[in-house]
């Protein structure tokens, strides 16, 4: 069954629907979460995002593809998760925390959190499109013909808007570290 159909279905109440497209995209939800906020937090945030979509279910009309309309649901919880008092007194914390996740491999640890944290920090300053496009095809994995689908767009224009923003975040690096 497509995800559209599976919404139908979940909407009209059977719940083994809304099953199967919690496991479709809890993969995809998971992964783009533990990318945008510490690990300590992921699961929870995965849940509320998963507690937010159940609820407005009702709402999806197919005006986009379900996978768009997750990932904007997505999008909002890990911009809500950082407006929560809680979650701006953490930051420091949270790159210690991350930093000694692999205690075996300490050093090692600490050179990737430092290079992920230096990814995340000029992607946040990227253009939502170009976040958009690098997200999905580093994080969520998908191929440029789905992120086409998903975008809407040609395949051509998909491949084009992903190369100007690995160019913009790698000018962005240079900028933090040069």
């Amino acid at each position: 069954m497509s995800d559209e159909d599976l919404v139908y279905s979940a909407q009209t109440g059977r719940q083994d629907a809304f099953a199967v497209l919690y496991e479709r995209f809890l993969p995809v939800v998971y992964a783009r979460v533990r990318f945008k906020i510490p690990e300590n937090d992921v699961e929870d945030v995965t849940q509320e995002v998963f507690i937010a979509v159940l609820r407005s279910l009702n709402n999806f009309k197919g005006n986009s593809k379900f996978g768009t309309w997750i990932r904007t649901i997505t999008n909002r919880k890990i911009v809500d998760y950082y407006r929560s008092s809680s979650a701006a007194s953490l930051e420091q914390d949270d790159l210690d925390t991350v930093t000694t996740h692999n205690p075996a491999d300490h050093r090692e640890s600490a050179i990737n959190q430092d290079e992920l944290v230096s990814v995340r920090h000029a992607l946040s300053k990227l253009p939502q499109n170009y976040q958009d496009i690098l997200m999905m095809r580093f994080v969520d994995g998908l191929p440029f013909n789905e992120i086409a689908r998903q975008s809407g767009l040609s395949l051509e224009a998909t491949k084009s808007l992903f190369r100007r923003s690995v160019t913009a975040l790698a000018e962005k690096m240079e900028e933090d570290h040069g």
